[in-house]
């Protein structure tokens, strides 16, 4: 099961308490206080990952907490600081604050920390306590606890290229043909329920992320089908390819279907529509007349590879164009 948000309560360690102790050596008359103070508490850390695909690990967790700090010891022994806590996320991670919603901080990159809940403080052993006219204090202070935070984990995608397309259009096709990697494909709707990932070096040695986006149908925005759980993907590629059956074996218009691909990424977020596209009309190999469209399009055959190359050449091209344009806007 792909799991791409989840939300958790995450608990930093509490302090260890400080002591009370005295030394006892022989021939040591009045030999003062010696209680140490507490470890600090382990605080809780989120890091990214790029080797960690999705929140699968947090699906059946609720509450997570870092180990508690040591309790003090005698002879001026310091207690043992607790382990933090690091809980490792994909690239392109979203974290938020549960109650208000509020973004606290956005994985994009691998390696990437942010230290969500801070350990509790030790307490303070009696030896603390000492002064030239309080030889003897019998005083000591707890350790304090740790920030518990309520907060979401929402996973957005970070790909190059992403699919969209109704079901068994043949998005995953295409990405077993430019990828290679294996991916469930089948005759029949709704094959993917999941985003797929796949990975490909161009001749510039350059790496393409391409995203397969479960299928789209009309109503998504409404939550229909597979309904909002994955349109959030989109939002983070450069460039949007819409796939389309061209066959019209299924009874179904071509350009109905792209107009209402359109219509439901416009209703999820009008500003996705801004981004560069392609339009793939698959299944060239059935012989349909396939229409013309504004902008870039391509007739292709996922199955058999026909034009895939062509589409390959164009995609790169668009994208390089597009990170060309993010980078002088940068500047």
């Amino acid at each position: 099961m792909f799991t791409d948000r989840v939300r958790l309560q995450l608990q930093a360690g509490k302090g260890g308490n400080g002591v009370i102790a005295w030394r006892r050596e022989k021939y040591i008359p009045k030999g003062g206080p010696c209680g140490g103070n507490g470890g600090p508490g382990g605080s809780v850390v989120l890091t990214a990952d790029a080797q960690v695909p999705s929140l699968d690990h947090y699906r059946n967790q609720r509450i997570l907490r870092a180990e508690n700090g040591g309790q003090g010891g005698s002879n001026d022994r310091n207690g043992r600081r607790g382990r933090n806590l690091v809980l490792k996320v994909p690239l392109g991670t979203l974290l938020k604050d549960s109650e208000t919603g509020e973004v606290i901080f956005d994985f994009v990159e691998h390696g990437q920390t942010y230290l969500i809940c801070e350990g509790g403080r030790g307490g303070i052993g009696n030896n603390f306590f000492k002064t030239p006219t309080n030889r003897a204090p019998n005083k000591c202070t707890p350790g304090k606890y740790g920030e518990v935070k309520s907060v979401e984990l929402e996973l957005k995608l970070i790909a190059d290229v992403g699919f969209v397309g109704f079901p068994n259009a043949g998005k995953s096709t295409l990405l077993t043909q430019l990828a290679r990697v294996r991916v469930k494909v089948a005759p029949y709707p709704f094959t993917t329920l999941h985003p797929n990932l796949g990975c490909l070096r161009t001749e510039k040695n350059e790496r393409v992320i391409f995203a397969d986006i479960p299928g789209i149908i009309s109503g998504a925005h409404l939550n229909r089908g597979l309904g909002l759980a994955f349109l959030r993907h989109i939002e983070r590629t450069k460039v949007l390819v819409f796939v389309v059956d061209g066959s019209g074996m299924e009874g179904r218009d071509p350009l109905e279907d792209l107009a209402v691909l359109r219509k439901e990424i416009e209703a999820y977020q009008p500003s996705l529509l801004q981004k560069p596209s392609i339009v793939v009309w698959n299944k060239a190999d059935l012989g349909q007349e396939l229409p013309e469209v504004e902008g870039y399009s391509v007739s292709i055959s996922a199955l058999t590879g026909d034009g895939v190359e062509r589409f390959l050449t164009q995609v790169l091209n668009l994208l390089e164009e597009t990170t060309q344009e993010t980078d002088a806007q940068a500047v």
